[in-house]
């Protein structure tokens, strides 16, 4: 088992929230795990993006070679296109369609989504609007972290323990709400599947 994962998003979206959440699921299930440090701008409004590797052997890097990752996860359409150059043949864009409109030269989404159907294995969900129904705005990383789960080989029971663990100091409403959040996402990913 190996994946290799690009997750990428601007500041203040929860990418961070991602991979711990599916670092500690890959560490939860006996796997190796390397992460290259996040890049980009902290704060919010800026690009970010990290390199997570898993596997079932040892990883000697942790950058994520072009043309070889499996998985690009995005919270941001626009920021999901910068990495397709790393996106293998086979590898799956798993985007939210909301955009952070932080820039005056934002591509129309219409441009966007041409780019991103084209590919012949995404999900494209609008992630924040799945989380505003179940009520949590902030759920949103976790409805994006729910539709990639059925392409990360960890169980999502590994990934649902996880976060009940992450959140567990935020207390038991938190936790829910992250968990309908992923749930959400995960049902989404499954009937989109192609």
């Amino acid at each position: 088992m190996k994946r290799d994962i690009i997750l990428a998003g601007v500041g203040g979206q929860g990418i961070l929230s991602i991979a711990a959440t599916i670092g500690m699921a890959a560490l939860g299930s006996g796997l190796h795990l390397k992460q290259a440090e996040v890049h980009g701008m902290s704060q919010r409004g800026g690009d970010v993006s990290s390199n997570l590797r898993i596997s079932d052997q040892e990883i000697a890097s942790d950058l994520i070679p072009y043309g070889q990752a499996d998985l690009i996860i995005s919270v941001e359409p626009m920021e999901s296109l910068r990495y397709l150059p790393l996106l293998s043949e086979s590898g799956w864009l798993i985007t939210n369609t909301k955009p952070f409109i932080n820039i005056s030269n934002y591509p129309s989404m219409e441009e966007l989504m041409v780019e991103i159907e084209s590919l012949n294995h995404h999900i494209a969900l609008n992630a924040d609007d799945i989380a505003k129904n179940l009520g949590s705005t902030r759920s949103a990383n976790m409805v994006i972290l729910g539709a990639a789960t059925p392409f990360l080989e960890i169980p999502a029971e590994k990934i649902q323990a996880a976060i009940r663990q992450i959140f567990s100091k935020k207390g038991e409403e938190t936790i829910k709400l992250n968990l309908d959040a992923f749930n959400a996402g995960y049902k989404f990913a499954v009937e989109h599947m192609n």
